[in-house]
């Protein structure tokens, strides 16, 4: 970023030497900044030697008095509320609590001391001196794979690249059922169909079979395509039977959690 700003500067050097008719309008448009940039620039530009290169850098945004280190007293008694919080409050002091109680304490208001003004400061010298304690990040146990080609996952997706039309159906236009193999995690099929109905779902399962073999298992989510309707005579659904006569145990996923199955 600093080298873009850099080049910036070095542009509009050259701009105002190139066209000094130019306005700062014109400038701002040339270069792609905005226009108080531009007049705040050509201010420093000109007050600067033209060879000078050193004002190309800009100045730092660095505080140029830094204010002093907070005095050991002030830094003891912040932890001291920590560990025993002041009368009345009845919990465990944070940041802004502390920053409210440490200038109303007697010892340092007779001291005189410099006290520090924001939460972020307290916050800071108690992580320093470790009284607070930061969460360790959550690891997962790591899933094992199954065997390739033993466990399939076979879901429908939206080809949303595909407009819909103007009068007909508006959900799905063109969807492609994807069977995807879990232990390598490749993509054995993509059929693609503009009426995806539980019969051609079916038939394009099929022929994966046959290319493929048949897996142990299937996973697949509550789409009423594959599972069917509890309360029709769908139910169990042809996916359902025609998977059992193949001897392939089909997991159902739960409601938008597909890392949980259901025998």
């Amino acid at each position: 970023m600093q080298a873009l700003y850099y080049a910036a500067r070095g542009n509009l050097r050259w701009l105002l030497r190139l066209h000094p008719e130019w306005s700062q309008s014109q400038l701002a448009h040339a270069l792609g900044m905005s226009r108080s940039w531009v007049s705040k620039w050509i201010k420093r530009l000109q007050s600067a030697p033209p060879s000078d290169e050193q004002v190309l850098h800009g100045l730092s945004r660095a505080p140029k008095h830094p204010p002093e280190p907070l005095d050991a007293q002030v830094i003891d008694r912040i932890l001291q509320m920590r560990d025993q919080p002041p009368e009345g409050l009845g919990r465990t002091p944070g940041p802004k609590a502390i920053l409210y109680y440490l200038p109303r304490d007697e010892h340092l208001q007779q001291a005189g001391l410099r006290l520090p003004r924001s939460t972020r400061t307290i916050h800071r010298i108690l992580s320093e001196h470790h009284r607070i304690s930061h969460r360790l990040p959550k690891l997962s146990d790591p899933q094992e794979r199954p065997e390739p080609m033993q466990y399939w996952q076979i879901d429908f997706k939206d080809a949303s690249s595909v407009p819909a039309e103007v009068e007909g159906k508006q959900r799905h236009v063109v969807e492609t059922l994807n069977i995807i193999d879990v232990g390598t995690s490749v993509l054995l099929a993509a059929h693609v169909a503009p009426n995806f109905t539980a019969e051609v779902g079916l038939r394009a399962l099929a022929e994966t079979f046959q290319q493929y073999g048949l897996p142990h298992a299937i996973r697949l989510d509550r789409d009423p395509r594959w599972v069917g309707a509890p309360q029709g005579s769908d139910f169990p659904s042809a996916l359902v039977r025609f998977c059992s006569c193949l001897g392939i145990v089909v997991l159902v996923c739960d409601p938008q959690h597909p890392n949980k199955m259901l025998t």
